[in-house]
């Protein structure tokens, strides 16, 4: 099963109007099941159904609220502990620091899309 390690805002800015949080957590469980992987949301401050902290919500997926420290930070740290996994972010710094790290890199709007599929 594939790891997505996902920059929740940047996707959810990757379109106007911005996908409400609740959406895109339904959305990407949803793509999570159809494509056999295992889905980490991480938002910046509060994440939907978890606030600060991380929450499991089922096998495929869960949500990551970093508090103080931005997504982009905890992404930093946390992708290098998941060989093989993607990273979804459009933010070019983020791509830089933790890209080198993953299997593949998506754009944010580039996700957004396949999660209308």
């Amino acid at each position: 099963m594939t790891t997505v390690l996902v920059d929740a805002r940047n996707v959810q800015r990757s379109q106007w109007p911005n996908v409400p949080d609740d959406e895109l957590v339904e959305r990407a469980r949803a793509w999570a099941d159809r494509h056999d992987a295992e889905l980490v949301l991480v938002f910046d401050g509060k994440a939907p159904e978890a606030g600060v902290g991380t929450k499991q919500l089922d096998e495929r997926a869960t949500v990551v609220g970093t508090g103080g420290e931005s997504a982009d930070d905890w992404l930093i740290r946390e992708v290098p502990k998941h060989p093989g996994a993607w990273l979804v972010t459009s933010d070019r710094t983020l791509r830089s620091a933790a890209g080198g790290e993953t299997a593949r890199l998506i754009g944010g709007g580039a996700f957004l899309s396949e999660l209308e599929k």
